[in-house]
């Protein structure tokens, strides 16, 4: 299985290569899977240009790791390019090993050129389809892949079994270095440039210049049915992916199985997985896999172009054949498509919620502007810098030793342990008309600590500074449940009324909506230091973002296991 696309010169033959690997992985035991990825530099050409990217072994995305339920994955990252990087292995539950989990200065200093670091992880009780990607600066942008986790031996899914599958990687594409990009807005304090191009499987598709011959091929069969794994990788856009003339029906999303509904669109925010079975039912032919941004915040620049795969049945004619069918996507801002699409999502039977609840949080989750130091040209709002915050404090992080490095050490210094459990001051979150006082955080690196056992209840309350819109919340070594959704300034005498307490989605990934909120909750019962961002990367590198440190609970089993020999020095 590849994490690349597949373009038009491979045949339906690849069908029975896919058959014939799954058949191989479903006699096989608990494994443990080894890899070897080189981070380098690679001459890569998109839109008429050829340009160097930071890759996986020389991939664009990067390899597909296939595991089981059960097994462990040992990756060796060699770092060969000119930037430190870090992997995140994005939705593994990482129990006990938050060493592994790879936010650069959270969990592990970074991976210096010319070294390397071997991450050791199991996964436990998860399936579904998870992905990787780097977690320094900008880096994600290309470096990134798809992690399928199937069925233990002697299982099978929930729902009838495919006859094939693909990955779907949704991903941004730059005419030049992302790291630059991201600099560059750094150093000046205004929004960075928006992408050139989306891509699906590392192509834009044949919309786009120079781009027809390699578009993305998934080839199919008539009356079969599909199983495509959906994962929105782009840096910066939630996306919104439909399928002409099919109906997709959703069976996972973040790698939890749900309870099957039918759909003609989807949409994902950056971080968000969703496996939807497809049956090709229809006339022999082609169909565009075509994907465009959900754009909800109001007058902010944003990609409007749009990318393309195509599902060719066989003996379909292939490029002689009419052109593809395109399907129908909502508009940019078609704020209720997304809604209905997030409400259909549901575990597919009653769930035991955690409780009684611990500690009841509350994090306002919004953008804000820092004021120009007097030395500085900012090129922000009014000669001001664009920031972004949750309860007032926007993230930053340390540079000297990681979090979690300090926390095991017991190095002070490095953070503090006073993250707000509410807002500084509450406020009309979601109002047109809040005060400018409001509008600048303060920095700092903080985090909430939590005893082992624990259970947290969320409110993440979006607000309207500056600019509301949605961000996709992602919680590392966690999947939590999403008890309620909603638009507005949270009431919990009005809105705990709407909680669902019986089967509400189990993600690691939630959207809050624009100028809304969304509660979770979960059980703190995994030792280490948890970074919770938004997934849009520069909002993160804004500053919204925090963490938790869980404590540990009794005995070894309930502890942090100690680091690995081999974890980078700062």
């Amino acid at each position: 299985m590849s994490g690349g696309g597949r373009n038009t010169n491979m045949s339906c033959s690849l069908l029975c290569l896919l058959l014939s690997f799954s058949t191989m992985l479903a006699h096989a035991g608990a494994e443990v899977h080894f890899h070897e990825f080189i981070v380098q530099a690679t001459p890569t050409k998109r839109l008429c240009r050829t340009h160097n990217i930071i890759t996986v072994n020389g991939r664009y995305p990067g390899p597909t790791l296939a595991v089981r339920n059960g097994d462990t994955l040992v990756v060796n990252v060699a770092n060969r390019a000119k930037y430190n990087v870090t992997l995140h292995w994005h939705g593994v539950r990482q129990m006990r090993t938050a060493w592994a989990d790879g936010p650069e200065f959270v969990t592990q200093c970074p991976i210096r050129p010319g070294g390397s670091f071997r991450y050791r992880f199991r996964i436990e009780e998860q399936e579904g389809t998870l992905w990787w990607h780097a977690h320094s600066s900008w880096l994600r942008a290309t470096v990134h892949g798809a992690l399928v986790v199937y069925p233990k031996p002697g299982s099978s899914y929930p729902f009838p079994h495919p006859n094939t599958e693909f990955p779907v990687i949704l991903g941004e594409w730059w005419n030049e270095d992302p790291v630059q990009v991201i600099r560059r807005a750094t150093r000046s304090g205004a929004a960075p440039n928006i992408s050139d191009a989306f891509t699906i499987n590392g192509q834009p598709g044949d919309l786009y210049k120079c781009s027809r011959k390699d578009t993305t091929i998934l080839p199919v069969a008539v009356g079969e049915r599909n199983l495509l794994r959906f994962i929105n990788a782009a840096l910066n856009q939630e996306l919104f992916i439909s399928v002409a003339g099919h109906t997709m029906t959703v069976v996972a999303a973040d790698a939890a199985y749900t309870k099957p509904f039918a759909t003609s669109v989807l949409m994902l925010g950056p971080g968000q997985t969703t496996d939807v079975l497809v049956t090709t039912n229809q006339p022999a032919g082609r169909y565009y896999v075509a994907a465009r941004a959900y754009a909800s915040a109001q007058g902010v620049p944003f990609d409007n172009t749009t990318t393309t795969a195509i599902l060719e049945y066989c003996n379909s004619g292939g490029g002689q054949a009419l052109p593809p069918v395109f399907p129908v996507l909502p508009a940019f801002n078609d704020t209720p498509a997304a809604t209905k699409f997030a409400a259909g999502i549901r575990s597919p039977r009653p769930v035991k919620i955690p409780g009684p609840v611990d500690h009841h949080l509350f994090f306002t989750v919004g953008l804000g502007l820092l004021s120009c130091p007097p030395d500085r040209f900012c090129a922000g709002p009014n000669g001001t810098r664009l920031a972004a915050s949750m309860n007032n404090v926007s993230f930053q992080l340390p540079t000297r030793l990681s979090m979690l490095q300090a926390y095991h050490l017991g190095v002070p210094g490095v953070f503090t342990t006073d993250f707000p459990a509410v807002p500084p001051v509450r406020f009309d979150y979601t109002g047109s008309n809040i005060s400018q006082a409001l509008w600048q955080p303060e920095r700092g690196t903080k985090v909430y600590p939590l005893k082992y056992g624990s259970v947290v209840q969320i409110v993440l309350q979006g607000t309207g500074i500056l600019a509301g819109e949605e961000h996709p919340m992602h919680l590392h070594g966690y999947h939590f449940y999403v008890l309620a959704t909603g638009f507005g300034n949270f009431d919990p005498r009005r809105d705990a009324a709407r909680f669902n307490l019986v089967d509400p989605p189990f993600r690691n990934t939630v959207g809050v909506p624009v100028n809304g909120w969304a509660v979770i909750r979960f059980v703190a019962d995994n030792p280490g230091v948890w970074l919770v961002h938004c997934h849009l990367d520069v909002h993160i590198t804004w500053g919204l973002a925090m963490a938790f440190l869980v404590e540990n609970g009794v005995g070894a089993l309930q502890s942090l296991e100690p680091p690995p020999p081999d974890l980078p020095l700062c």
